[in-house]
């Protein structure tokens, strides 16, 4: 029987089992196994992990694990004194997208507030959400680790926080997003752009008050909803400067 030692280093350790969390792990095997395989059957998802390390050399997913071997895990933005480091995937998109699984969607409402494309739906499968993610290069935002061990998968995050504005923040520093917000482009109901449209043009659709009090309307491209800068613009705004403090 081979074995291998694993550190998991800080963040990662919440994926554990708590008698295993900050400590080596011995982790015996047979035959020819990924690192990446291996990983994962300990419990923490391949798109949690920037660098892996072993016996102090750089490896990526494909490092086929030998007897003996010390191996060190680190998640995103952790400083690490190797060289030269290999990738584990390609660099994100210079835009970021994201899709979210069906428990966000607070969380996507706040990210399109935000400016951000965000594709979700209340029933998508987890079979489509993968592909999705895959095909269009999207971010996987969720909180089903399992969801994220899935191959086709490149992009992810586990979503630790339960509150949704606390989410967004954590997307955000994750992925050094605050100096992308730019609020005000996408349609928090469908993620369609926001366009600005002639009051004339929907004057038949508003109230009466809201035509005497408003100047400037806004529609969305994909379902036609209207905005304006009312009491909802007001609350959005002290919305984006909480998270904007945050930065």
């Amino acid at each position: 029987m081979n074995c291998a030692t694993f550190y998991f280093y800080p963040d990662l350790n919440k994926f554990l089992p708590p008698f295993r969390r900050n400590t080596p792990l011995s982790n015996t095997f047979e035959g020819r196994v990924s690192i990446k395989d291996m990983i994962e059957s300990i419990g923490v998802p391949h798109t949690e992990i920037e660098t892996i390390v072993v016996n102090d050399c750089s490896e990526d997913f494909s490092y086929i694990v030998r007897d003996g071997d010390l191996i060190h895990v680190y998640p995103p933005f952790t400083t690490i004194d190797v060289s030269p480091l290999k990738p584990l995937r390609p660099p994100l998109p210079a835009n970021p997208q994201f899709v979210l699984d069906t428990h966000l969607g607070q969380l996507a409402t706040y990210l399109r507030m935000l400016g951000f494309d965000t594709l979700y739906r209340n029933d998508f499968p987890d079979d489509e959400l993968a592909q999705i993610s895959s095909t269009e290069q999207r971010i996987l935002l969720t909180r089903d680790r399992g969801l994220l061990k899935r191959g086709i998968v490149t992009y992810g995050h586990y979503i630790r926080e339960t509150n949704p504005q606390l989410q967004v923040v954590e997307v955000l520093r994750h992925y050094h997003l605050f100096q992308a917000v730019n609020s005000g482009q996408r349609c928090v109901r469908c993620n369609g752009i926001i366009s600005p449209i002639d009051k004339e043009a929907v004057g038949d659709r508003l109230h009466a008050k809201t035509l005497m009090y408003y100047d400037e309307f806004y529609t969305c491209d994909s379902c036609d909803r209207i905005y304006w800068k009312g009491s909802h613009y007001e609350q959005m705004q002290q919305f984006i400067e909480r998270v904007m403090r945050e930065a």
